[in-house]
């Protein structure tokens, strides 16, 4: 074998090494990795399985929806404090047999050829969505529009969510892993800001050079459509404004100061006095000219009584 053939067999391996981005722990949530290191289907059923293609076939069997824990299991209503009904954070439920497969691929290292092998699979579309889900977790995120590229027009549905009713194409798939950070309740790792940018740059261009509207066209807005009185008038807000009449205001406007007059008139006086002194606050100079007459009549009273005592 010549040196040019050893060296270009070096780099078909080396090529065929994909990197891992990240830490150790294939960037998963702490909560839902410490779940399947527990979990008595990883540590017992996946532990026996040791070769890439036995790993296939069982997710072939065993995964029927992509989210990261199982239907009913997960229950974040009853928590209190701080972390009540917080995503990630609280007791957790039964982790899926998907990430528990997921991970399972992860601590199998795989190749670029088998990594291809698991995206253009013809069995399964779980077993395609374990492999997007994949790349998504452990590639560098510069290399995530090269791998989704060849898929954003793949009309192939997958039900990724527990129990059915959340039908994607993996064209959308593809689409999502690139543009969202959410995935139900869990979180993808972050993209920079500048590589994010960079994705939705080429997502524009790809959807223009294929001629894919994703958005609505600029010039197009929103236009309310008018909304139809009710024939019922019973509702103050549906009732025309009223129009004011200030000459039949003035009319009925009634004077204060004539009615208190035209009622002290009718009123005994014993009556007159004890409302004084309940509004001395309302009618200070009233009130200050009763409590000096007051005043005067005890000091006569008691000058009279120390003049009958003498």
């Amino acid at each position: 074998m010549s040196e040019e053939q050893e060296f270009s067999g070096g780099n078909r391996k080396r090529n065929n090494v994909l990197p891992l981005y990240g830490n150790d722990s294939m960037n998963l949530n702490p909560l839902i990795l410490t779940n399947i290191q527990s979990s008595v289907y990883f540590k017992v059923t996946l532990f026996q399985l040791k070769t890439y293609h036995e790993v296939i076939d069982e997710i072939y069997y065993q995964v029927k929806h992509l989210e990261p824990w199982e239907r009913g299991s997960r229950k974040t209503s009853g928590n209190s404090g701080m972390c009540g009904s917080v995503r990630g954070v609280g007791a957790g439920g039964i982790v899926s047999s998907a990430f528990c497969l997921l991970y399972k691929l992860y601590t199998l290292k795989l190749t670029r050829k088998q990594l291809n092998g698991l995206i253009k699979h013809t069995d399964s579309p779980y077993i395609r969505g374990l492999g997007f889900m994949y790349i998504r977790y452990t590639q560098p995120p510069a290399d995530l529009f090269d791998w989704y590229e060849e898929f954003l027009q793949d009309e192939e549905e997958i039900d990724v969510k527990a129990g059915g009713g959340q039908t994607l194409t993996v064209g959308q798939l593809c689409r999502q892993f690139m543009v969202k950070l959410d995935w139900f309740s869990t979180l993808f790792p972050r993209i920079p800001v500048p590589i994010q940018k960079q994705i939705e740059q080429k997502l524009g261009q790809y959807d223009h050079k294929h001629g894919i509207v994703t958005n609505p066209e600029p010039g197009q807005r929103y236009v309310p459509q008018p909304v139809e009185r009710r024939d019922n008038r019973n509702y103050e807000r549906d009732r025309p404004p009223r129009e004011r009449d200030y000459k039949d205001e003035r009319k009925h406007r009634r004077s204060r100061s004539k009615d208190r007059r035209r009622y002290d008139d009718d009123e005994p006086a014993s009556y007159k006095r004890s409302k004084r002194s309940h509004s001395r606050e309302r009618y200070s100079s009233k009130s200050k000219n009763y409590d000096r007459s007051r005043s005067r009549e005890r000091r006569r009273r008691y000058e009279d009584e120390r003049a009958s005592r003498r």
